[in-house]
């Protein structure tokens, strides 16, 4: 039996929330973490245009914080992208790398992952590498392929000695109401940590967080299941009382 020493809640905001919004939201947020297990980890991604706030407020907390899409450049001309140096510089400590949003929307690429990755740890950021297949690739009994492939060649030019999580995202399941069961959510992340083994000795250390209609209704059947280290929560977390209900789970 996996122990788990922590669990990370991640709040995945998308283009939600105003400034104003965030800040009122994070101030009524923080009594309510103070109460939380001290094995509860919670990250929040917010919009590019609200990082300041975030910065502002939870710089002395223990609370992370950081942005949900990063270049591979440190800086040059790239309109629209976010430098993954300002964002260090600001005090972020986190990013995310590869969402399915990014994948499907804007073509983001496993190579383009491998290159966020590497930018991100080479200035001290941890990115959270998301992976996860479609509807018609689980259908077709190609999953395990799919992620697995996406793991590798996303992570062919990470640092094995600097730390990274995971997020396994079946992209069926986000924003659809629809949920993998425990089950299997937990062969996905076993599937994954397997695969990680051949990358780095840190496989079983390393966090792989669930994300995919998760709920204060399932949190807890999920958080129960050995593999999971945490969840990537979307619509649920821009409500107060959901995200706090589901950073109640208990590990």
């Amino acid at each position: 039996m996996r122990s788990k020493k922590q669990f990370t809640i991640a709040a995945n905001w998308k283009m939600y929330k105003s400034p104003n919004e965030t800040e009122k939201f994070l101030k009524e947020f923080l009594p309510l973490q103070r109460g939380f297990s001290p094995k509860i980890q919670n990250i929040f991604f917010v919009p590019a245009m609200n990082l300041y706030v975030a910065a502002n407020l939870l710089q002395s907390t223990n609370i992370f914080w950081g942005a949900q899409n990063i270049h591979f450049e440190v800086e040059g001309a790239f309109t629209g992208e976010n430098s993954p140096k300002v964002l260090k510089e600001i005090g972020a400590q986190v990013c995310l790398v590869g969402h399915s949003e990014r994948r499907s929307l804007f073509s983001e690429t496993d190579e383009m992952c491998a290159k966020k990755i590497k930018a991100a740890q080479a200035l001290g950021l941890v990115p959270m590498l998301c992976v996860g297949e479609s509807l018609d690739e689980r259908k077709s009994g190609q999953t395990f392929k799919v992620i697995t492939e996406q793991l590798k060649k996303s992570l062919s030019l990470f640092d094995s000695t600097q730390k990274f999580s995971l997020a396994y995202e079946p992209v069926w399941a986000i924003g659809t109401g629809q949920v993998a069961t425990s089950k299997e959510a937990g062969e996905a992340h076993l599937i994954l940590r397997q695969a990680l083994q051949e990358i780095t000795k840190d496989a079983e250390t390393t966090p792989i967080l669930y994300g995919g209609s998760v709920k204060p209704e399932n949190a807890q059947e999920l958080a129960n299941e050995e593999q999971i280290d945490g969840f990537l929560i979307g619509g649920a977390s821009l409500k107060l009382e959901s995200l706090a209900q589901i950073s109640q789970v208990k590990i």
